[in-house]
């Protein structure tokens, strides 16, 4: 009886405690090469992205410098590899002048995806309208 009621208070306590957040960082280099097809761009930047799984929010500081002109649009892309295209998951909102900021709520399915790698930025200029500059989001775990 005793170790019943030692079992049903550890449970109890296990049952209240409270849920712990996974902060999950990912980083990329932004460059033209890595653009879709690659580009010539000069441009480069660097894009810190940090993932909270119990919010199932994200946020991103997004930082470049030398794109042939202003940045157009900025976007998270996904999923899809190095080298492939996705669709707009996350258009990042202005100001796009550098540093980008942000955040937003997303779904189980998009944890699963930028977890598994399968997510990029993407920065695009008037001269290079489909993208200067594109980085796959890693996370160095």
């Amino acid at each position: 009886m005793r170790m019943l009621a030692c079992l049903v208070a550890a449970s109890s306590l296990l049952a209240a405690a409270p849920v712990v957040a996974e902060v999950i960082h990912f980083t990329t280099k932004l460059d033209g090469a890595s653009e879709t097809p690659p580009n010539d761009s000069k441009g480069m930047g660097e894009a810190n992205v940090t993932l909270d799984t119990v919010k199932h929010t994200v946020s991103w500081a997004v930082t470049y410098s030398g794109l042939t002109g202003p940045a157009t649009m900025a976007h998270l892309h996904g999923p899809a590899a190095p080298g492939a295209a996705a669709p707009v998951t996350i258009p990042l909102a202005a100001p796009l002048a550098s540093p980008i900021k942000g955040s937003a709520a997303i779904t189980d399915t998009q944890i699963g995806d930028l977890r598994g790698g399968l997510w990029y930025v993407n920065v695009h200029t008037a001269a290079h309208p489909a993208g200067e500059i594109r980085g796959q989001l890693v996370s160095p775990h």
